[in-house]
């Protein structure tokens, strides 16, 4: 059974920092993309960045451009999220998610990823 799990949420300071954390378990995701996304109270869920595989490409939503990091350690089997100057906008539930299959990056802005986590929240405070 495929299992995604995020942690390192919190709540933080404008202009703080946080680092979330994603491990994958049940597969090896070394050949998919990874991708990050979040909902913020009361929006719809929405693309903030994804890695392809190999970590070969990085796509961002504008939003989070110049801010935010992603990576990920395929021996481990984790994705991470580097947050920096972080925003009340910020605010929200960060899901990571999964690709089984080799979608281009336009689907997986849209958020069709096979795999997802439960989420855990960011709360930033202005």
């Amino acid at each position: 059974q495929v299992q995604l799990v995020e942690s390192g949420g919190g709540l933080v300071q404008a202009g703080g920092s946080l680092r979330l954390s994603c491990a994958a378990s049940g597969r090896t995701f070394s050949s998919s993309a990874m991708g990050w996304f979040r909902q913020a109270p009361g929006k719809e869920r929405a693309f903030v960045a994804a890695i392809m595989m190999n970590g070969a490409n990085t796509v961002y939503a504008d939003s989070v451009k110049d801010r935010f990091t992603i990576s990920r350690d395929d021996a481990k089997n984790m994705v991470y999220l580097q947050m920096s100057s972080l925003k009340p906008e910020d605010t929200g539930v960060y899901y990571c998610a999964g690709a089984k299959f080799p979608y281009r990056i336009e689907p997986i802005k849209e958020g069709v990823m096979d795999y997802w986590g439960k989420g855990t929240l960011v709360t930033v405070s202005s």
